[in-house]
């Protein structure tokens, strides 16, 4: 089944409001094996919307609308698409008793007269409930088996309904050992999208008779396989085949899967060796202490952290030392190195983090650009630490950096990463900086 969606609404066309809904509803549908063929948005404009929908049904003969439902002006779904399948709007009038229900119970005042216009509906439609709001949602079908589902704009509302009425509703209408849509998706860090395919080699056309396709992003290279035409066991399978092909090339490189978040992976892992974390951060500004402590459960091993922003305060609450500064510059591989130790050591804890670069947009120097950062990690008095060249601006810098820093920890505790590679060094050694 081939489906189109059209979002409805001025505030998407002015981007003042993103839409997550047609994504939303991509993502749910393609488990039943219903693929997205095409998204258009419209703003608030009746012939506009007639047009999209008119065009959309011509195509594919299954709409999926969202927005326009609600009680005021601009809302014109509703009798936009009803003038498509020559129908008139009627007074539903149980929709109108619950409304007028809704609004007393819960607000114990009468229903404004704006909000009756969320009962006028399409001749003939079916109604779809509404458990997570006041506007119901509409199914409105021809003879010639064409059909238009109307939801909600409110992305609460939407997803609830979607999964009430329109998925039950679908999956009726579909075999059930039909193809499905499967994705699998494998998460790099530090590797830049050229690197990858270049390890990758025929692989990064297609593996096992799926797509590939390289999805880069402040967390690294996403890899993600899709099967479209496969039953939902066979695709499973041949999924399964081609991630370990691709892990065969670029484990190394692969810290999680789907939706997986390194600071969470690696909360996880230094909880199971009974490791606690101290991080002092530098050009991050406290971002990678609050990626670490967004994870529900954190504090069983993160200890605490130093914003060690000024020189002084490196030195004064770190234990950096002054000459170090002085020498090699604040943003230098011995700074980072006492940083990880520092903050160990003043914490007490297994693992210590340090992090110090220039995240522009000013700063940067020939020796040391705008993008130029350090990570050192302690573990148990094995400290090690990287250079490292990010790309993108101040905000994307802070966050790569703070991404570095969780895969710099993530190699350490596996033991990927030999001394001097990818700059990858140990204190003490006499190996220079390196741009990985």
């Amino acid at each position: 089944m081939h489906i189109e969606i059209v979002t409805i609404g001025d505030e998407l066309l002015l981007g003042f409001t993103i839409d997550t809904n047609a994504a939303h509803i991509a993502r749910e549908l393609a488990s039943l094996g219903v693929r997205i063929v095409r998204r258009a948005t419209c703003g608030d404009d009746a012939d506009a919307i007639a047009a999209a929908v008119r065009e959309a049904l011509d195509r594919t003969g299954a709409v999926i609308t969202t927005g326009g439902l609600g009680p005021t002006a601009d809302d014109m779904t509703k009798p936009a698409i009803a003038s498509i399948f020559g129908k008139g709007m009627v007074m539903d009038a149980d929709i109108l008793a619950g409304l007028e229900e809704r609004w007393r119970r819960r607000f114990g005042h009468a229903l404004p007269v704006s909000n009756r216009q969320q009962a006028l509906v399409p001749e003939g439609c079916t109604i779809l409930p509404n458990r997570h709001g006041s506007a119901p949602g509409i199914w409105l079908e021809d003879g010639r088996g064409r059909w238009v589902a109307m939801f909600p704009g409110v992305p609460r509302e939407l997803r609830g309904m979607l999964a009430d009425t329109l998925i039950p509703r679908l999956r009726d209408r579909l075999p059930n050992d039909g193809p499905v849509i499967r994705s699998r998706t494998l998460r790099t860090a530090n590797i830049a999208e050229s690197a990858l395919a270049d390890r990758l080699g025929d692989l990064a056309r297609g593996v096992n008779g799926l797509p590939l396709a390289f999805l880069p992003g402040n967390d690294g290279v996403d890899l993600r396989l899709t099967s479209w035409v496969l039953p939902a066991r066979e695709a499973e399978a041949t999924l399964d085949a081609a991630a370990a092909r691709i892990r065969g090339k670029v484990d190394r490189f692969i810290y999680g899967e789907g939706d997986d978040d390194l600071a969470a992976l690696m909360l996880a892992e230094c909880a199971a060796r009974n490791l606690t974390i101290a991080v002092a951060e530098s050009c991050t500004g406290g971002m990678l202490g609050q990626r670490l402590t967004a994870i529900p459960g954190s504090s069983r091993s993160v200890q605490g952290g130093v914003i060690a922003y000024a020189n002084d305060v490196k030195i004064r609450e770190l234990g950096v030392p002054a000459e170090a500064i002085d020498t090699h510059g604040a943003v230098s591989r011995e700074v980072a190195l006492a940083m990880a130790t520092g903050v160990r050591q003043r914490f007490g804890t297994g693992v210590g983090i340090g992090i110090t670069g220039i995240a522009g947009p000013d700063g940067g120097t020939l020796e040391k650009p705008v993008g130029t950062v350090w990570v050192a990690i302690d573990l148990e008095g094995e400290v090690r630490a990287v250079r490292a060249l990010l790309p993108g601006n101040r905000a994307e810098i802070r966050y790569r950096a703070a991404q570095l820093a969780l895969d710099r920890l993530r190699l350490m505790l596996t033991r990927t990463v030999e001394d001097g590679e990818n700059g990858w060094t140990a204190q003490g050694t006499e190996t220079g900086p390196q741009t990985p």
